[in-house]
């Protein structure tokens, strides 16, 4: 189980980028009050577990009953991470908008844990990895890999928007916009590597 956890541990860190990710989360919420930005980092992390366990237990069975491959499940991550680039570009306060409540919408699992943190990469690697290494114990080693993973990013989040608010509103609003056409970028890439792979 050790080797397994750490394998998983080092085959997931890279994919799951902490870095870019906690760019991305600074730009999304912006507009967040520091109450309603933290409690969203904790679900990103809660919501991201639960998708990269849930494909680390079941595999590829979750991908079968569905009928959904690979590359559909590539080519749909980057329409997503496409459009939150997009919006984060073309965003006049703040990535998000309140809703006719007040209330500013949740984040969490779309775009940030599903396609962003969960996304293809992720979700393939503890595919690779579950199939890999068979047998219970093995994939508990990669459930508490994701585990490490993903409680570290919602610590790591929770840091996010008041670290970034310290330098400004103008540089954070050049900084959204930078990391938004970066994010559009990966999006459009994810898209175009879905097509490419796409069995002829």
């Amino acid at each position: 189980m050790a080797t397994v956890y750490l394998a998983a541990l080092g085959a997931l860190l890279p994919v799951t980028n902490p870095v870019f990710v906690l760019a991305a989360y600074a730009g999304m919420t912006e507009s967040f009050e520091r109450r309603e930005a933290r409690r969203q980092a904790l679900l990103v992390g809660l919501y991201s577990f639960i998708v990269l366990a849930a494909f680390a237990v079941l595999g590829t069975l979750v991908l079968h009953a569905f009928g959904i491959s690979l590359y559909a499940l590539q080519i749909a991550g980057g329409l997503v991470v496409a459009y939150a680039g997009f919006g984060m570009l073309s965003q006049r306060e703040g990535f998000t908008s309140p809703t006719s409540n007040g209330a500013r919408p949740d984040i969490a699992m779309c775009p940030m844990a599903l396609p962003i943190v969960a996304g293809p990469g992720a979700i393939g690697v503890v595919i690779a990895l579950a199939a890999r290494h068979e047998g219970v114990p093995a994939h508990l080693g990669i459930v508490f890999a994701i585990g490490t993973i993903t409680l570290g990013l919602a610590l790591l989040l929770q840091w996010a928007t008041p670290l970034v608010t310290k330098v400004g509103p103008e540089v954070v609003s050049a900084l959204v916009r930078v990391m938004g056409f970066l994010i559009l970028a990966i999006g459009v890439e994810l898209v175009t590597h879905g097509v490419l792979d796409l069995p002829r």
